[in-house]
């Protein structure tokens, strides 16, 4: 039997709908698809490999959401950095002091779980502020001590979970100098934001006193990436560099100052702000950036879309829409910025 996602599968569908019946389930429809997905992967796949794959995928991916619902209220910071990080080193201490800083401002912090600066960052924020988002290796990546007895420390097989858990519940990014791995995060954060694959978050990248790590990264960027033109120089408003953990910390919470989220309503991106914007502001905005909007488009001050009833928490927020044209996402972050300084 040919299975579909349509209501074409007779006895099929009928035993689908008895078994949602006979358990409580959110969203009902998602659910079906899923165990319609489950049996077309049977069907489809003698290769068991790669039905473990779809299988561990789905499991490591449901706890994750287990594990982060309780906590959707709190903003939450991704840090990436080295595991090889000595405890003694100004870097460490210096993310310790970053993540202190980030609980003080009543944020969640999420590291990789094990030790370095991924320990700094539980260390400084302490266990009841952090998750451990951890991975399965031969080496290098016991869980720190902070995160060890946590109800909050996840483990997974494939690292592919693991980096959607980090940048989905995530609201900023912050990197410590690392090495391949943290280099492997550094770029899929760029791309994701670059492509607009992820809604706008910071993306702060954080150096020794006296370090380089960054501006040698950056200085490829703009002496070999950008001439070549194989990155735009409106992509440097995808990420800020600092020394700074306190200036780190105030340019995420920045972010956050007027602008609150957005999301896609059919063909408009909406911004939910935490103040509504003047029709005079409004006017700025559309004067500075007309390079984001689908030409001969305003900017429009809305109430919340019927659609965003899945968001009820956010349905009171004043909000912005605009027809963007969904290549300038360094610019439409510096845009954001822009409405913070409102």
């Amino acid at each position: 039997m040919d299975i579909k996602f349509d209501r074409s599968n007779g006895v099929i569908d009928s035993l689908i709908d008895e078994l949602i019946d006979q358990v409580v389930v959110h969203h009902p429809y998602i659910i079906r698809e899923m165990i319609l997905s489950a049996l077309k992967a049977g069907q489809t796949s003698d290769y068991l490999a790669d039905l473990k794959l779809i299988r561990t995928t789905m499991k490591e991916m449901r706890y994750t959401n287990k594990v982060f619902s309780p906590y959707r209220s709190r903003r939450k910071v991704t840090i990436f950095g080295s595991a090889r990080t000595e405890a003694h080193e100004p870097i460490y201490q210096k993310c310790e002091r970053f993540s202190r800083l980030l609980a003080e401002h009543n944020y969640m912090v999420i590291t990789g779980g094990g030790g370095g600066i991924m320990q700094a960052g539980n260390e400084g924020a302490g266990e009841k502020n952090s998750f451990a988002v951890n991975i399965q290796l031969p080496f290098e990546q016991d869980t720190n001590v902070i995160m060890e007895d946590s109800d909050r420390v996840l483990l997974y097989k494939y690292f592919f979970n693991r980096k959607v858990a980090f940048l989905k519940e995530t609201d900023a990014i912050a990197l410590f100098p690392g090495g391949f791995g943290t280099m492997d995060e550094a770029m899929e954060a760029l791309t994701l934001l670059q492509t607009g694959k992820t809604p706008p978050i910071p993306l702060v990248l954080i150096d020794d006193d006296e370090g380089t790590y960054w501006e040698d990264w950056f200085q490829f960027f703009r002496d070999v990436l950008l001439p070549k033109g194989l990155i735009s120089g409106e992509d440097f408003g995808l990420f800020t560099i600092t020394r700074s953990a306190e200036e780190a910390v105030e340019v995420i919470h920045n972010f956050y100052n007027v602008y609150h989220s957005s999301r896609y309503v059919g063909n408009l991106l909406v911004l939910r702000l935490n103040k509504a914007l003047t029709s005079e502001q409004i006017q700025v905005l559309e004067s500075e950036f007309p390079e984001i909007l689908v030409p001969n488009t305003k900017i429009t001050a809305v109430t919340a879309f019927d659609k965003e009833r899945d968001e009820p928490d956010l349905w009171d927020l004043p909000r912005l829409a605009i027809k963007f044209n969904r290549r300038s996402y360094g610019l439409l972050n510096s845009f954001i910025r822009r409405i913070n300084s409102f």
